[in-house]
């Protein structure tokens, strides 16, 4: 694996970590939404990460070649989809709320905003990993051009 394609595992990385960080900050500013325009509360949503084998643009014309004869190209990750939480909302009695039904409950999301925060701070140093290991490749690929001179 060249340096270059390295950088493209590492970017993908973070392109999937900053989405997933997205979906968790709309779930947290979120959390007590009630009435959404497709009806009823607001709907937890969830990053589906899978490996991605995208070929790099940077990588060399071999490896190019080479990932489609054994199937392991460059392996990378990538959003697959977002799932999104079906479970039965949350019934709080309200019976001065606006949205009440009949019996005076209401609907409010079914989530845990801890849990939401302590995955948003596991998706700020998942980003911060690839961060890092750009840097580092980065430094290397420095290194080599300054043996050259």
């Amino acid at each position: 694996m060249s340096l270059f394609s390295a950088l493209s595992v590492s970017a993908s990385g973070m392109s999937a970590q900053r989405t997933r960080a997205e979906l968790l900050t709309e779930n947290l500013a979120n959390a007590e939404t009630t009435r959404t325009p497709e009806g009823g509360p607001y709907r937890r949503k969830d990053a589906v990460f899978a490996t991605d084998y995208a070929v790099s643009p940077f990588a060399s014309v071999f490896e190019a070649q080479s990932s489609g004869v054994d199937g392991s190209g460059l392996e990378g990750v990538g959003v697959a989809g977002i799932a999104v939480d079906n479970q039965e909302p949350e019934k709080r009695y309200l019976p001065g709320h606006p949205d009440a039904d009949a019996q005076g409950y209401v609907a409010f999301p079914r989530m845990n905003p801890a849990e939401d925060m302590v995955d948003l701070m596991g998706a700020a140093r998942g980003y911060e990993a690839n961060v890092a290991a750009v840097s580092a490749i980065k430094d290397m690929i420095q290194h080599s051009i300054d043996l050259f001179h």
